[in-house]
């Protein structure tokens, strides 16, 4: 199958990315207005840029009226600042929560209940009980082409990291994480970790084998043909949202 990417409107187009990038690492991205008030959203178009600077980047699509700005990039448009948190697994439905489009008035951190947990230099708070937090500011906000999508470059400023992850030399306990990334409009749990070369014989039991599932649903099944999805990553059903 060839597909001309210059046949797609943005909606096919976000299809194909979200199911051909995986998996895909999830800041649950927290912020807060210029009058206070607390915002958390998942956003798995993050990943990072550099290095010396520490930076990294995230993607931020309209609401799902396809015109309106999310909080999450309006406050940082006007504060500077935003904290990237760590999704693990026993926060992972709160944090698909909290993609839901809530009033901008609305504390979010007290709609999902969720503890804030202060930052070292900026007014940003972190998710308390996520495993690892970046605080960071504003290094640039660049528009990508004409779908209203912005990316955020942030540069860390601190790290916040559980002293148990923490290892000499500065590594971190990767396998402790229980960390949770995105697949398309679903979840994985990272529950396995590898080097190669692998034997044969485990290579062999792996083809053509289909991931198996943690929630009950068909191995088939997937949120995306569901009237409750949307191409901005929201919707209007808190029990049902996905992240962006």
């Amino acid at each position: 199958m060839i597909i001309d990417a210059h046949d797609l409107d943005a909606t096919a187009a976000y299809k194909l990315l979200i199911g051909s990038i995986v998996p895909r690492a999830i800041a649950w991205v927290s912020t807060a207005s210029r009058e206070g008030v607390g915002n958390v959203a998942p956003v798995s178009f993050f990943t990072a840029v550099g290095r010396k600077p520490p930076m990294v980047s995230i993607t931020l699509q309209p609401r799902s009226d396809g015109v309106t700005l999310k909080d999450t990039l309006v406050n940082i448009r006007e504060t500077g600042e935003f904290v990237t948190n760590l999704a693990s697994l026993p926060q992972a439905h709160q944090m698909h929560q909290s993609a839901f489009e809530f009033d901008s008035e609305v504390d979010e951190f007290e709609a999902l209940g969720l503890e804030k947990a202060p930052c070292k230099t900026i007014r940003a708070p972190r998710i308390k009980g996520s495993p690892i937090s970046f605080e960071c500011v504003v290094d640039r906000i660049i528009p990508v082409g004409s779908g209203g999508e912005n990316v955020v470059w942030g540069k860390i400023e601190h790290f916040h990291i559980r002293d148990d992850l923490y290892l000499e030399r500065g590594r971190i306990d990767t396998a402790a994480l229980a960390a949770v990334g995105r697949l398309a409009a679903e979840y994985t749990l990272v529950s396995n970790v590898f080097t190669t070369p692998l034997d044969a014989a485990v290579l062999e039991s792996y083809e053509n084998r289909r991931m198996t599932r943690l929630d009950g649903h068909g191995t088939d099944w997937s949120p995306i043909d569901t009237a409750e999805w949307s191409p901005s990553g929201a919707s209007t059903n808190p029990e049902t949202e996905e992240a962006r």
